[in-house]
């Protein structure tokens, strides 16, 4: 998906504000330039857990998702997951579409209506029961494995009764995970709360034993190291902002070359920066 088109508005989004809000399936970006992609990584002998369907925006939107994935299973034995907010899975087609991956990471923020569209923002034909409903439908039609995030945002969604609507939501939907997320990295608008690690484990706790937290607290996993580029770095950045660890981690290579390659990019006037909580994060410009 380009940037950004995108069914929801949400206020921790850290790809940016949604300047196409939308619920029209079309054909966003060529699946043919992605499949080319693809296929010179796979030449060039990437290694990877998944192949991960994601994008500026929301990815179920793109009408040929399932022909892509489809032909994505032709070129590669890797697995495949896909990241979306899950409000399309009300509607058949895209249930079908999506239950050709091996993962699916849906998102549920809210249990409630208010908090809903405090935190989404949704499209004017999406509400909390319809992105609950296709939650439900989707876990009876699709076999692999679904892992569920809950973006936290301290003061909004973080009561007792809040987080108790969206534990019965979740043993409505019985996904195989549920994955805790907060604002670590820039978010669009000013102001978003940050858990703490503790508050984070201590509602994984209240929501059962299924929960995780996959908030990224700088924690450094060390890569393969592979042959890296700017461009590479700068692709990197225009998905999310990332920190020079990030980078590191991500793309298998040293703190130090992940700074050079920064620097180059910085020159070349494609990438700024934005303080969170004391932590540089380097983003790609937009771009018209």
């Amino acid at each position: 998906m380009p940037h950004k088109a995108c069914t929801l508005n949400c206020i921790y989004c850290q790809v940016g504000r949604t300047n196409k809000l939308t619920i029209r399936r079309k054909e966003y970006v060529s699946i043919k330039a992605v499949l080319d992609e693809l296929k010179q990584r796979l030449a060039e002998g990437l290694q990877a857990d998944y192949i991960t369907i994601s994008g500026s925006g929301e990815p179920t939107l793109n009408s040929r998702l399932g022909e892509l994935i489809d032909r994505i299973r032709q070129i590669t034995k890797i697995p495949i997951a896909i990241i979306t907010n899950g409000t399309l899975l009300y509607r058949q087609d895209v249930r079908a579409d999506c239950a050709k991956a091996d993962v699916v990471l849906p998102s549920l923020d809210a249990g409630t209506k208010d908090v809903f569209h405090r935190i989404n923002r949704p499209h004017k034909n999406i509400s909390i029961e319809k992105l609950i409903s296709g939650l439900c439908k989707f876990r009876k039609e699709y076999s692999g494995q679904i892992w569920l995030e809950v973006f936290l945002v301290e003061g909004v969604n973080t009561d007792g009764a809040q987080v108790g609507a969206i534990k019965e939501a979740i043993e409505k939907i019985q996904p195989d995970k549920v994955q805790l997320n907060t604002a670590v990295r820039p978010t669009v608008e000013r102001g978003v709360g940050r858990l703490d690690e503790q508050k984070l484990r201590e509602i994984a706790i209240q929501l059962g034993n299924k929960a995780e937290v996959i908030a990224d607290f700088a924690q450094v996993v060390g890569g393969k190291h592979v042959r890296t580029q700017a461009e590479d770095v700068l692709a990197m950045l225009k998905r999310r902002p990332c920190t020079i660890e990030n980078i590191s981690a991500g793309l298998g290579i040293s703190g130090e070359e992940a700074l050079e390659f920064i620097q180059v990019l910085q020159r070349q006037g494609v990438v700024s920066y934005e303080e969170k909580g004391g932590v540089r994060f380097f983003k790609a410009k937009e771009t018209l």
